[in-house]
């Protein structure tokens, strides 16, 4: 599923933007706090649980800059991170299921939406799809906000590692006929695992790529 010409080339510059300093700048809990648009923002957005705290963990290489918890609901607000100084990093409130009120959950994912529908900065929503379960309703409705938004996103799929070969070659597939006539997708799926740490270079080296068409490169 890799374009040829689009991750090797950005894999060292990806490399390098995510071994700089990466802190915590601000955390938003409605539209009206969230921080000036000074850089480009790429969120990160998946169901509870889908291991998104993890991933954001991982492509820092920082195991505490995202709170992981096997509680899911546990982030709940929008968490900006200032990478290298290059962009804000996102760490989107899980949608769905959360131990927590129904109100809350309720209140995040208006939140969530809202975010999605109207952030000028906002570059690229990465998605998160748990490999083991594809996309379910929930997801459609995020990527119906991401379209009607015309906000690109690309599907990144967590946990890859606890698949064999042949379902994850199934899983690409399934998502890739899901997502074929979505207007805002980008084609290209990444299987990715925060515990082996398989796809972590690529998706740093998309996430270089995209800054370097924004002319952030």
């Amino acid at each position: 599923m890799t374009e040829p010409d689009s991750v090797p080339d950005f894999l060292e510059t990806g490399r390098k933007i995510f071994a700089g300093q990466s802190d915590f700048i601000w955390a938003a809990d409605s539209l009206k706090a969230l921080p000036p648009q000074t850089r480009v923002e790429i969120a990160f957005a998946g169901r509870s649980n889908v291991g998104k705290s993890s991933l954001v963990n991982a492509l820092t290489g920082r195991n505490t800059l995202a709170r992981t918890s096997h509680t899911p609901g546990r982030t709940q607000q929008l968490n900006f991170f200032n990478v290298n100084d290059r962009f804000h990093l996102v760490d989107m409130p899980g949608y769905g299921y959360a131990a927590v009120e129904k109100e809350k959950v309720q209140a995040w994912t208006k939140l969530i939406h809202d975010y999605l529908r109207g952030r000028a900065s906002l570059a690229r929503v990465y998605v998160l799809i748990d490999s083991r379960h594809g996309i379910k309703p929930v997801d459609e409705a995020v990527l119906e906000t991401l379209d009607k938004a015309a906000v690109s996103y690309q599907i990144v799929l967590t946990k890859a590692d606890e698949l064999k070969k042949g379902e994850i070659e199934k899983c690409i597939a399934d998502t890739a006929q899901k997502i074929a006539r979505r207007a805002a997708a980008y084609p290209e799926i990444m299987p990715t695992s925060s515990r082996s740490g398989d796809g972590i270079p690529e998706l740093r080296a998309g996430i270089a790529r995209l800054l370097a068409e924004r002319g952030e490169g």
